[in-house]
């Protein structure tokens, strides 16, 4: 199946609303499932997380009321460049398991370099950087599927 056929179906999906669509074709198999909302509220709650642990060791009893002003916050736009998944698949951080990880938070990255893989339909998807800077955030956990379209790193 080629990636004309897939960005179709991913259309489809979108446009007719279903949650999920699976087509086979010969020993070719896709599964195309819509996330709707909870896509960007995973996004979300991460930074959230680490706000409230980073908060909470410095403030005393009022730590809460601190905590709860923190998210209030987040949910502004995030500053820089975010780089979206251009297919469905599943993310890694490296080229195998025991390999290091293409890039690290606070790593400066150059337009063109490999920053993750994303593997769909048995083949693996070098995914690369379109702009130089600072890597801010990776808001994907590794081994996780990702959909068309989601935020997979901040960069600055």
């Amino acid at each position: 199946m080629d990636l004309r056929k897939l960005k179709k179906l991913i259309d489809l999906v979108q446009e007719s609303g279903i949650g999920e669509i699976e087509i086979t074709e010969g020993e070719e198999k896709v599964r195309i499932s819509r996330q709707g909302p909870p896509g960007p509220v995973m996004m979300a709650a991460p930074s959230m997380q680490h706000v409230a642990l980073g908060a909470a060791p410095t403030q005393g009893p009022g730590g809460a009321a601190a905590a709860e002003a923190v998210p209030a916050a987040a949910p502004a736009e995030p500053k820089g460049h975010t780089l979206k998944s251009p297919m469905v698949g599943t993310f890694y951080r490296a080229p195998s398991p025991g390999a290091p990880s293409f890039v690290e938070v606070g790593q400066s990255v150059s337009k063109g370099q490999t920053l993750c893989i994303i593997e769909a339909m048995k083949l693996l998807n070098e995914i690369e950087s379109d702009v130089a800077g600072t890597v801010k955030a990776i808001l994907v956990e590794n081994g996780q599927p990702v959909e068309y379209g989601q935020p997979l790193f901040l960069i600055e």
